[in-house]
């Protein structure tokens, strides 16, 4: 099947890259008859071609795609559009197949079979707090070298920019909101992902894992994000 353009002039547009065409189309109607705008592609090249001219806010990707791997086709998209919320819908349940996906920037990871209302509501709670994290109440915060202006949604450490997923933005924001604080790993589950989010807690260290590859000086050992034992994480506040 090839692939249906949309309307790039709409909202809450989701691309479905799915092979199989049952669960395609299952999947459509379902985002259809919740407001959103729907375009499908059963191949990783269709589905780059897709989101190269329509840039949807949200793609639903399987891993497993006849020309590609879909964690491939995940880092190419990034390239293209790092603020994109990319939604995995996949029979690879397997926690390391999760952690990967997390790993090159998948915002949620949802396993089949599953229940089509589950994926619209995770997409709608994705969506809402990425566009509230992004609504600013004051135009800059930082601590140390470490700044985020609230403006342009850009993050910048000794001024130097530093590109962010959607969900590492919302973390960064959440750390320089409570500096010199704890914050469990179902703290931040609820600050970030929100208290509806019903993914696995492992999500939190994988996303703080990858930030602190971004804005450490050395990941392996962080001096902005420390670990709490036995509690979560803490942003050290000026140093």
């Amino acid at each position: 099947m090839g692939v249906e353009a949309i309307n790039t002039a709409n909202r809450n547009q989701v691309l479905i890259v799915e092979d199989d065409a049952h669960i395609r189309r299952f999947v459509s109607i379902n985002l259809i008859n919740n407001g959103f705008v729907v375009s499908e592609a059963a191949f990783g090249g269709e589905a780059i071609q897709l989101f190269t001219t329509n840039r949807p806010d949200v793609v639903v990707l399987d891993i497993m795609l006849p020309d590609a791997d879909g964690f491939e086709i995940c880092r190419q998209l990034r390239e293209i559009e790092p603020a994109v919320i990319i939604v995995f819908l996949t029979a690879r349940g397997q926690d390391l197949d999760k952690i990967k996906g997390l790993e090159i920037g998948a915002d949620d990871y949802i396993v089949k079979p599953f229940n089509p209302l589950e994926l619209v509501a995770r997409i709608n709670a994705i969506l809402r707090r990425t566009e509230t994290a992004l609504k600013p109440q004051r135009s800059v915060i930082q601590s140390g070298p470490i700044r985020m202006d609230l403006n342009s949604n850009k993050v910048f450490k000794h001024d130097i920019f530093i590109e962010l997923t959607p969900k590492e933005f919302q973390l960064v924001r959440t750390f320089l909101e409570h500096p010199d604080t704890a914050l469990s790993r179902n703290e931040l589950l609820n600050l970030v992902w929100g208290e509806d989010y019903v993914g696995d807690p492992k999500t939190v260290d994988v996303h703080v894992r990858k930030l602190r590859e971004k804005i450490e000086d050395d990941g392996s050992k962080p001096h902005w994000i420390e670990t709490v034992w036995g509690v979560g994480y803490r942003f050290r506040k000026d140093g």
